[in-house]
């Protein structure tokens, strides 16, 4: 279950503004069309991004993007978002908080790719060199990434419980096995950076093409079947061929990467205010593709 989150205004963020950056106080602050959950997301003038915690939940991730993305943005083919001031508590906003350049694009959809083969090939580049970046000191996988990146098996329970209560919707059978194939399977690699969050919020496009990368509040360094589910949740067809093709990874990571698609999207159905959402749909789209190609 979500925590509850956090009523950040347009005015609290004003006052944040002026008390602890003063220099930008005269820069307008208003919402971002479309913000994430895991934090408020306001426009400070034209060229920076507040992102605040909309929960204690999501704290741990503030001081994580300030030590990591500049040390992981030289390293990548593509823009990810640059830190350039963090803010503190005060007596509205109980936890601490970044400020980001802005970075230009559209979120990705079918409508604004103009080649959804080259865009998969490009995302799977950019996450190749992601997992190749150095690791010293690195964040593994925990409570604060809520797992990504770590065994799947913490997820078994919630996601057998997923299979129950779906059972007039989804074909159990299949899905315990999918399931079972993913908690049989271990990771016993060198652990490497993932995103931990790769979705197509998250991935900006310009002039057609994948542009920059956003949103690191889940990254770690451990297992990368998690930043695979983007297989089935945004890719069809020959760009989910060349996409799936374009890493070199065995049987087993696959397994798992089934497995967290499918946790992932038995918990968006089993949401009754989605019954009919577009969130939804996709959801059960992706059970049913997995199911069929497993």
């Amino acid at each position: 279950m979500s925590p509850e989150k956090f009523n950040v205004t347009t005015e609290i963020v004003e006052r944040l503004i002026s008390e602890q950056f003063p220099h930008w106080s005269n820069e307008v602050v208003k919402p971002v069309d479309k913000g994430g959950w895991d934090n408020g997301t306001f426009h400070l003038g034209d060229d920076k991004l507040i992102r605040l915690p909309s929960a204690e939940y999501y704290v741990a991730q503030v001081a994580k993007e300030q030590t990591w993305l500049p040390k992981l943005a030289p390293q990548l083919p593509l823009p990810i978002p640059t830190p350039l001031a963090q803010g503190s508590a005060n007596s509205e906003y109980p936890w601490p908080w970044s400020i980001y350049n802005w970075i230009d694009g559209a979120p990705a959809n079918e409508q604004n790719i103009t080649d959804m083969d080259q865009f998969a090939d490009d995302l799977a580049g950019f996450m190749k060199v992601l997992q190749q970046a150095s690791t010293d000191d690195a964040p593994p996988a925990g409570q604060h990434n809520f797992f990504r990146g770590g065994d799947f098996s913490i997820y078994e329970k919630q996601s057998r419980h997923s299979i129950e209560a779906l059972e007039d919707r989804i074909d159990g059978e299949a899905m315990t096995q999918i399931i079972d194939d993913a908690v049989a399977s271990s990771f016993d690699d060198t652990p490497v950076w993932v995103h931990g969050d790769i979705a197509p919020g998250n991935l900006l496009v310009k002039d057609g093409q994948l542009s920059a990368v956003l949103d690191f509040g889940c990254c770690a360094i451990g297992d990368p079947a998690c930043d695979l589910v983007i297989t089935w949740t945004f890719f069809t067809g020959s760009a989910r061929d060349a996409f799936r093709n374009a890493f070199d990874s065995d049987q087993a990571t696959w397994q798992r990467a089934r497995g967290w698609a499918c946790w992932k999207a038995m918990l968006v159905l089993q949401n009754p205010d989605a019954t009919n959402a577009p969130e939804a749909v996709n959801s059960m789209r992706v059970v049913e593709d997995v199911i069929a190609e497993r």
